[in-house]
């Protein structure tokens, strides 16, 4: 995830910070020192870290858990709306799915009980009192735990008990359906959420019902992607009219190319046809607007470490390929030759025409 920064890695995942979470700090320790000083400030900031604290530890019970089915969970990030763990995929067996769903939430189980056993009290008053520092970190903290619990075992699209629906779906008919029916009833929670945010004025609220609904139709849109991956190779889905870029090419000579066609990233091949790398708009743009002489060579901006496939491969394999930011995936022949290249445009280009 772009403006994101690496903490380090911790249990085989790398944990990352978005710079809005920072932004989140920033705006709670304002308004708490606004209205009760500098310890008011400090209590809440500690109140936020211990809770993200939590909030990693959920997204960890998801990594462990998928690891169990032989799924990598790449990197965690924090929000200031949550945490994210970017698994490699989702587990297909619905029971599994269920598994890797529930685990989050019953790690917040987990944490209450033992806040509970470490002498956090539950009275009722704390629920309206749970911004207040007088309340106390380990009663806040229980009840933040049993809330993040309660929040994502919402039957809805992305949350945790959208991924337990959507499993159980899966059981009476196809993923792709069941998906969409899991989605819709995520996006009817994020209205819902929405109209809550705005008519009791928390922009909290309505951040996490933006990115509610925004992510369940992405989650929606995968699963069709996938599924129409399954039924095609590389060889189908492939662009094979471009127009390539030699080693000699220069920077004025890539800018005329994009000019002239419609490409937004053009393959750079030597003269036996064997790919180099790929030259984008956004770096030809880049370069460009930093005064870099036009008579430089175009293969000084190109992004090497092209991913390749052959031309057999199946088109989910070259999904995968995409999860290092690639610009495209070169299909290449066994000699090395590169007869096409694939992108994530085309590919939804392709969901499309085949009515997905």
């Amino acid at each position: 995830m772009t403006w994101s920064f690496s903490l380090g890695r911790l249990l085989g995942s790398e944990l990352k910070v978005h710079v809005t979470f920072f932004l989140l700090l920033a705006w709670v320790g304002f308004a708490a020192y606004s209205t009760g000083g500098m310890q008011a400030a400090i209590g809440n900031l500690i109140f936020v870290l211990a809770l993200f604290a939590c909030v990693v530890a959920h997204e960890f019970g998801h990594a462990l858990m998928a690891r169990r089915y032989g799924i990598k969970t790449p990197d965690i990030t924090l929000l200031p709306i949550g945490g994210l763990a970017r698994l490699e995929r989702m587990p297909e067996n619905p029971m599994q799915e269920v598994s890797v769903a529930l685990a989050g939430p019953a790690v917040n189980v987990i944490i209450w009980i033992i806040l509970v056993f470490l002498g956090a009290g539950m009275p009722f008053e704390t629920l309206a009192n749970i911004d207040s520092p007088e309340t106390g970190l380990l009663n806040r903290l229980a009840y933040v735990n049993l809330l993040l619990a309660a929040f994502n075992l919402i039957p809805a699209f992305p949350m945790d008990g959208g991924r337990v629906f959507r499993a159980l779906l899966c059981l009476r008919m196809d993923r792709v359906k069941a998906t969409r029916i899991a989605a819709f009833a995520g996006q009817i929670v994020a209205v819902g959420l929405g109209f809550l945010g705005l008519s009791t004025g928390n922009p909290l609220l309505v951040l996490i019902a933006v990115f509610v609904f925004v992510a369940a139709n992405a989650e929606s849109q995968d699963v069709a992607m996938r599924s129409v991956a399954r039924q095609v190779l590389a060889r189908d889905a492939m662009i094979t009219e471009f127009h390539a870029l030699s080693p000699s090419d220069t920077l004025a000579t890539a800018a005329q190319a994009v000019i002239h066609t419609t490409q937004h990233e053009f393959p750079l091949l030597d003269a036996t046809g064997k790919l180099q790398g790929f030259v984008t708009r956004d770096r030809l743009f880049a370069a460009l607007a930093k005064d870099i002489p036009r008579s430089e060579l175009a293969s000084s901006i190109m992004v090497e470490d092209i991913p390749t496939v052959t031309l057999s491969s199946g088109l989910e394999a070259v999904l995968k390929q995409f999860h290092g930011g690639a610009p495209a995936v070169a299909v290449c022949t066994r000699s090395d030759q590169m007869v096409g290249y694939i992108t994530r445009e085309n590919i939804g280009e392709l969901m499309i025409i085949r009515g997905r």
